[in-house]
């Protein structure tokens, strides 16, 4: 940020201006991101069962307000300049200092980014791409502002600054939307479909049927919440087993902690038919199919039968 506005102070460019002003906003919104994950680490408590992973989506939020307000900002500077028509000055020492500023930006940004989808980490990624795209509008600036020092039209200044607070506004949409939807749960399709896939794969004959699958992500831990169809006849201990089966295997198989709810149905006659237990001591039918799973069979409110 020091650097970008050295780089403004020497030359008067409003481009290079905006570049410096969406810089406060990586610094104001990189705080408030190091006091979300410090507090998104701490374990679940009595008032916060679920964790605290839930600040982190408020953490994006902010920062991408920040970023939409830093674009209508420097649009307004920049049609100020238009009016006013200022000089602009040693565009040379402002080109590599701005140069020098965007690089370190670049390899910030690509640690967060990595870092935050590693450790599944929305407010690192949304901190590691507001870096990201600070490096490429400081890359096109820093061509738009060879072009200007080539040519001499110095109106085209402020046309490039606008076009960055265009480039910058969207942005932080990108990030707003994104920290919503974390705030409204709603659901990451993918991720729940890797999950049921592995579900599918490794699947048992007495696992009769998987329904009502839902799936909610509290920071980095990854909450599920599902029915299972066992045999009616199974006792509490039995029962206990191929749940506890279910989530050693979801956690096995991904990336991330997995905290598995899991509701236990007794199957019923018309289960057998899609039942592959073969030695089930109460079948009442044959198997005539098994019903797979996935998205459009699992997110279901229902228990499956033939």
């Amino acid at each position: 940020m020091l650097l970008k506005f050295l780089a403004w102070r020497i030359t008067h460019s409003n481009t290079i201006l905006s570049d410096a002003l969406e810089s406060i906003v990586n610094v104001v919104a990189g705080a408030f991101a190091l006091y979300s994950i410090r507090l998104a680490a701490k374990p679940s408590d009595e008032g916060h069962p679920y964790g605290h992973g839930k600040v982190e989506y408020i953490s994006a939020g902010f920062e991408g307000g920040l970023v939409i307000l830093a674009g209508g900002v420097i649009i307004w500077r920049a049609i100020e300049g238009l009016m006013a028509q200022p000089v602009i000055h040693d565009l040379g020492q402002g080109i590599f200092i701005s140069g020098v500023a965007g690089v370190i930006n670049l390899a910030l940004g690509l640690i967060l980014r990595e870092r935050g989808r590693k450790a599944r980490s929305i407010t690192m990624e949304a901190s590691g791409t507001h870096l990201l795209s600070d490096a490429w509008s400081t890359a096109a600036m820093v061509c738009g502002l060879v072009v200007i020092q080539l040519t001499g039209i110095l109106w085209m200044d402020q046309v490039f600054a606008i076009l960055f607070a265009i480039y910058i506004v969207f942005t932080g949409l990108r990030i707003f939307r994104r920290s919503v939807a974390g705030i409204m749960d709603e659901a990451d399709l993918d991720l729940a479909a890797k999950v049921i896939a592995t579900l599918e794969k490794n699947r048992r004959p007495q696992w009769v049927d998987v329904h009502n699958f839902r799936m909610i992500q509290y920071g980095s831990i990854l909450h599920i919440d599902c029915h299972v169809t066992l045999p009616w006849y199974y006792d509490l201990d039995q029962a206990h087993d191929e749940i506890a089966a279910i989530e050693e295997l979801v956690n096995k198989q991904h990336d991330q902690r997995v905290e598995l709810f899991i509701h236990m149905d007794p199957c019923i006659p018309p289960s057998c038919a899609i039942c592959a237990l073969a030695d089930c001591p109460q079948r009442k039918a044959e198997l005539s199919h098994l019903i797979p799973w996935n998205l459009r069979s699992t997110l279901t409110n229902r228990k499956h039968s033939a």
